[in-house]
């Protein structure tokens, strides 16, 4: 039997005792927070988990406190969401896609091979739907409240110590990457493992994998990858859009008044947004920065692309044969995605 959302039904239940043990601690009518992170630091720490606190104080009058804690100071850095549950922290911030081995339909949340880009995942987000089946799904499976918390723009597809332009390429190299991209890199060819993202320069430096896929082009500006790898790959067919997240206990969840609730869930809209905006314009900024430092730019070939896309639509096919809640977000996605198709037509404007 499906539960029902947690958001929905916080909105209704009594507030509980805040003596619980994922509850927040409350001193003067003061609220604190622990929030676990999957960032040892960086952009995503700076622009997401970072600004959402100094967000949501400001919107709170300082009345509600939110203390960052960096990827494995309270527990594992990918299990951020098992902290949460386990009341370990009252939220968490993390990319849904970590929990890609416990439900398949996470990566869709969480952007992979066959996702439309950051345009589009915040239209189907907010206008489309998709945050109302990603509360849902989370309350439904995994028993946490949840909300999209930041947003990136394509990745750069690899820091690389190999020049990688065709399939041929791909065939046999040790890759670091993450959720869904993990299988279906190997279909291609590749040899994946997957580790922190604290982890992965020193896997590069000292040559454990010969290649890593991590942020978008701005925000590995201050990752060093440039530093110990030659060749930039572009663009990232294999993620081109990461939507971010925030898990709150329902326990926690629900002890806040309806007010709050709100004022939460608005602090998480506008960083969403402001970071899209900041990740888009430091990205604009850092398009000459690789090739000053002496890296070579590589364009992945156009043939390329499009069968990592034909690959990662394939394999949410078949998820979606074997999962409910896959096949029901994947439907969802399809139809948003063929709304807008065309949509550059009137969109873009030549030059």
């Amino acid at each position: 039997m499906k539960r029902r959302s947690l958001l929905g039904a916080a909105l209704t239940a009594p507030a509980l005792s805040m003596a619980t043990a994922a509850s927040p601690v409350l001193a003067q009518d003061k609220i604190t927070l622990r929030m676990a992170t999957s960032w040892s630091g960086g952009y995503t720490m700076e622009l997401m988990a970072n600004a959402y606190a100094e967000e949501v104080a400001r919107l709170t009058d300082g009345r509600i406190t939110i203390e960052t804690y960096p990827g494995g100071t309270l527990g594992s850095a990918l299990e951020v969401s098992d902290l949460v549950r386990n009341g370990v922290a009252d939220m968490g911030h993390t990319w849904m896609g970590y929990d890609w081995g416990e439900d398949r339909t996470t990566i869709l949340f969480g952007g992979f091979a066959g996702s439309f880009d950051s345009e589009r995942m915040l239209h189907w987000l907010y206008v489309g739907g998709g945050r109302e089946l990603w509360q849902e799904f989370r309350a439904d499976k995994f028993d946490l409240v949840s909300m999209p918390l930041g947003i990136r723009t394509p990745e750069v597809f690899l820091h690389s110590n190999k020049p990688v332009r065709t399939l041929e390429d791909f065939q046999g190299l040790k890759l670091r990457t993450a959720g869904a991209w993990l299988e279906i890199s190997s279909e291609l060819g590749a040899a994946p493992v997957t580790a922190p993202m604290g982890e992965v320069y020193t896997m590069l430096e000292r040559g454990v994998v010969d290649a890593v896929e991590s942020g978008s082009l701005g925000e590995n500006q201050t990752s060093g990858f440039h530093q110990v790898a030659k060749y930039v790959i572009l663009p990232g067919a294999h993620q081109p859009v990461a939507p971010f997240e925030l898990v709150i206990s329902p326990r926690v969840w629900e002890g806040f008044s309806d007010a709050d609730r709100a004022l939460l869930q608005d602090a998480a809209r506008l960083v969403t947004l402001d970071c899209w905006m900041t990740f888009g314009q430091r990205d604009a900024m850092a398009k000459t920065f690789y090739e000053d430092e002496g890296n070579e730019v590589i364009d992945l070939a156009p043939e390329v692309q499009k069968a990592i896309y034909q690959a990662g639509a394939a394999y949410a096919e078949r998820n979606a044969q074997e999962n409910e809640w896959f096949a029901r977000v994947w439907q969802s996605q399809k139809e948003f995605d063929a709304l807008w198709r065309g949509a550059e037509r009137y969109r873009k404007i030549e030059r």
